[in-house]
């Protein structure tokens, strides 16, 4: 196992290279860049802007230069220096901007995760085994509504509750007297007494898809004969259903772990919108529209740099659950 993710994570620096350079090209192709874009800005504003002064900004942000030269001063910057390059649009260090973000969007995808299978797994098993009972229909109404009804909608509803029905304002992350003030205790509580609200919402259609599918791998495997022989040796229902079939029908979410958490990532994008949160998705979002490159780039690389370790926490978590699969030989 040890050499097997010794290995795995050798793999990871080409392929996170690759990456990066698929991912700096992608946001290059849009025609103009940020400069273009502020340009044009200042004159739909009326101020004006002189050919010299276009080329002195060209020159300092570097934008007069081949794309492969900007994308070879972004890495070597990271991987020298640890400078991920400075933004644009809010003429800041991009380490300053990302960090915390990417934090608060990483706890709330992690506790979503956690919240989503620990109400989908009992509810999935229960579902399964007491199949076309009343519950299992109920359970399944109220899967089918959390997988159509989309999140910004729920976030919308929640907003529109909080404030015509109870006079609470339920947006924002932080209440207003922590919003510019450095991290501290009192900021870390105040950040965990509102961040419950952005985790149910995402949790509501991953819990939805999470219970469909853990139902339908469970009536699958209830009726193989490694479970009928174990039933025959006369292993305890509740024992015979949590050892086997619910560790073998749980080996799709562990083998997607990877993958949730960037759909996570860009699904809380339109959550955080609506409920004005100072997460990562709509930071990204306003780097892609203003192509803020180094900025905007950062945020795909680390989005990928999580899936590539998310894929190998799967790929240990399904050798751990399931003893058919083995890593090496």
């Amino acid at each position: 196992m040890l050499q097997y993710i010794v290995r795995r994570v050798l793999l990871m620096i080409p392929t996170l290279i690759v990456i990066s350079i698929i991912s700096f090209t992608i946001i290059q192709l849009p025609p103009g860049d940020f400069l273009s874009a502020y340009v044009a800005n200042l004159r739909q504003q009326g101020d004006s802007i002189d050919a010299e002064q276009i080329r002195a900004l060209e020159e300092q942000y570097g934008l007069n230069q081949p794309v492969y030269v900007q994308y070879y001063k972004w890495m070597s910057g990271i991987l020298l220096r640890g400078d991920w390059g400075r933004s644009f649009e809010w003429q800041k260090p991009v380490s300053e901007l990302i960090w915390d973000r990417i934090g608060i969007t990483m706890l709330i995808s992690l506790l979503t995760i956690l919240l989503s299978w620990a109400i989908a797994i009992p509810v999935g098993v229960y579902s399964a085994t007491h199949q076309y009972s009343f519950l299992d229909y109920f359970m399944s109404f109220v899967s089918f509504f959390g997988l159509g009804t989309p999140s910004f909608l729920i976030a919308l509803i929640a907003l529109w509750v909080g404030l015509a029905m109870f006079g609470v304002n339920i947006s924002g992350l932080f209440s207003e007297r922590f919003l510019n003030q450095p991290w501290s205790v009192e900021k870390v509580l105040d950040m965990l007494s509102r961040i419950w609200l952005p985790v149910v919402i995402l949790a509501i259609d991953n819990t939805a898809s999470v219970i469909r599918t853990l139902r339908a791998n469970m009536l699958d495997e209830l009726n193989k004969p490694y479970v009928e022989t174990a039933r025959a040796k006369g292993v305890h229902e509740t024992r015979l259903i949590w050892k086997y079939p619910v560790r073998v029908a749980l080996n799709p979410f562990f083998s997607t772990v990877g993958w949730t958490l960037a759909a996570l990532v860009s699904g809380e994008t339109l959550v955080s919108v609506v409920l004005s949160y100072q997460t990562s998705g709509p930071l990204l979002l306003r780097a892609l529209t203003s192509q803020d490159m180094y900025l905007a780039g950062s945020f795909v690389m680390l989005l990928s740099v999580m899936t590539v370790i998310g894929t190998l926490v799967s790929d240990i978590l399904l050798a751990w659950a399931d003893p058919r699969i083995r890593m090496e030989g």
